[in-house]
Parts: structure tokens; C-alpha cells; sequence
């Protein structure tokens, strides 16, 4: 493999993802801070970027899988954001971290372009960015079936990210993609997979071998992975640019809410362990 270090943060850098290649092919990103049940950091979203970086490059990597580590009982508690955090973010990296990116329209974009299947293994519950991540990211998602999922984005009094803004009700229906993103109601993997959001619900303990067994059929001899690999594309094509006006839009929304009376209530609620008061500015 050729790579231009200059450019890449090297995996054994990584400090809340693990980065783990087998030599069949299959690449397994785990998130890994427990303490935090998996939250998405800006450090956490900028390795998750090199990640799929490094698997583009390797020629070696075939199918990637990504999953959240089992101490922290989660997939993803969602979102974790703060101007403080920059200081784990080694010197070198800071740069490229933008605060304002609160859709994550880089790592997006970057899963989008991304010429490999990617298949989600959701193996605890799921909140947010947490689940907005896999399904908008992923080409195939399996849950577990007592995990459960919700965009809690309401409960912030926020904007949701990732595109879903779009995608979600170009999958599932635009009344029950506003219904889910009014209300942010709690679901469960059945829901999820009711709804077209997850391929299949499985026990939790066959989840990654079932994942394992599906990634080897995309990889020669069995899969014709060029063939794939231009499926993807080709489906994604279409789709490119909306998505990137999309991601500017929910940016620019997000700017708004996070400087409304509402998202300071919405803190201030959850570290007071209470229910909110929203005033509607």
C-alpha cells in the first residue's frame, strides 16, 4: 500500500475509534470511548474521516464494518460537542476541525464518495448522530434486536445532520420522516427495520458474525467487487450535489438553533435533569 503521510493520521493515533484489518479483506472500525457510550466528538468524527481515508487508499480493504465497542452497552450515544475538546485533538490535526460543521458535511461527504460497501453492525442503542451516522453512511445496517434508536435532536431543541433532513423522507415518507424528527420518540429495532432503515434484526450475539458472513459475499471469490464498487457510484451519483446543498442548508439552520433562548434551555434542562421549557425563540 502507498500513502501519503503527510496527509493521513496515522490509525495507531487514533484514540476513540479502533481501527482493525483482517487479511480477507474485511476492515472493522469500531467507535470506542465508553466512558462517553460512543459519543461522536470532533476528535471521534475526524479519525472516523481518516478511517475511511486509509480504506480508500489500502487496496487491501475490501468491505468495511463499523460498530461500537461492547463497554460502552451503546452504538452511539450521539453528538458530543465542545470548543474544550480541541485540546485532546493533537496539534496537527486542530486545523481541520470546524465547530460549525455541525451536520457533518465533511465525514458525509466523505462516506458518500467512499468506493467500498460499507455495512453497520448497531449493537446497543443508538441516539442522534448515532443513528443518523449508520443509516445515511452505510449501504447495509444490522441491529440487534433489544437495541433501540431515536433523533433526539428535538429534545435539543436543534437541526438534525448527516442530509437526513433529505434523505429521511425521501426513504421513509416525508409525514413519518417530520413525525419522527417533531416528536423524537424513542424506537425500537423492529421499527427500524418496519420502516426500511435497517436490512435485518438479529440476536445480539450473531450480529457481527452475520455481518462477517454477509461482507465475505462482496469479496472476490464470491463477490465481483468491481461490479459493486460501480453500483455504488452509480447510485450515489444522482444524489451528490443535493446532498452537499443539503448539508450547507442544515449547517446554516444549525447556526440558528444553537443560538436560540430554546437550545440554552435545552442545556441547562438536561444538566438540571429536568424537562424543558421551550418559548419558541
Amino acid at each position: 500500500m502507498t500513502y501519503d503521510f503527510n496527509v493521513l493520521m496515522f490509525v495507531e493515533e487514533f484514540k476513540q475509534i479502533k481501527y482493525e484489518k483482517e487479511e480477507n479483506g474485511i476492515l472493522t472500525v469500531t467507535l470506542n470511548w465508553p466512558a462517553k457510550k460512543n459519543a461522536l466528538s470532533p476528535l471521534g468524527l475526524l479519525e472516523l474521516y481518516y478511517a475511511v481515508e486509509h480504506a480508500e487508499l489500502d487496496k487491501q480493504v475490501k468491505v468495511m464494518i463499523l460498530t461500537g465497542c461492547e463497554e460502552a452497552g451503546a452504538f452511539s450515544s450521539g453528538g458530543y460537542f465542545s470548543e474544550e475538546m480541541l485540546k485532546d485533538i493533537p496539534e496537527k490535526y486542530r486545523a481541520e476541525i470546524n465547530l460549525r460543521d455541525m451536520a457533518s458535511k465533511k465525514l458525509c461527504l466523505k462516506f458518500w464518495d467512499f468506493t467500498k460497501p460499507v455495512i453497520t453492525v448497531i449493537n446497543g442503542f443508538a441516539v442522534g448522530g448515532g443513528f443518523t451516522l449508520p443509516v445515511i453512511c452505510s449501504d447495509l445496517v444490522y441491529m440487534a434486536e433489544n437495541a433501540w434508536w431515536a433523533l433526539f435532536f428535538i429534545k435539543r431543541a436543534v437541526m438534525p445532520d448527516f442530509a437526513t433532513t433529505f434523505l429521511l423522507p425521501f426513504i421513509i415518507g416525508f409525514h413519518k420522516a417530520k413525525e419522527l424528527f417533531y416528536f423524537g420518540d424513542r424506537m425500537s429495532a423492529q421499527d427500524a427495520v418496519r420502516l426500511g432503515l435497517v436490512n435485518k434484526v438479529l440476536p445480539k450475539e450473531k450480529l457481527m458474525p452475520y455481518a462477517k458472513k454477509q461482507a465475505l459475499k462482496l469479496i472476490p471469490p464470491k463477490g465481483p467487487s468491481l461490479s459493486i464498487k460501480l453500483m455504488k457510484k452509480t447510485i450515489h451519483s444522482y444524489f451528490r450535489d443535493i446532498i452537499q446543498t443539503q448539508l450547507d442548508l442544515e449547517n446554516k439552520m444549525w447556526t440558528k438553533t444553537i443560538q436560540s433562548k430554546d437550545f440554552r434551555e435545552s442545556l441547562k434542562a438536561l444538566k438540571e435533569k429536568r424537562n424543558p421549557t421551550f418559548i419558541g425563540r
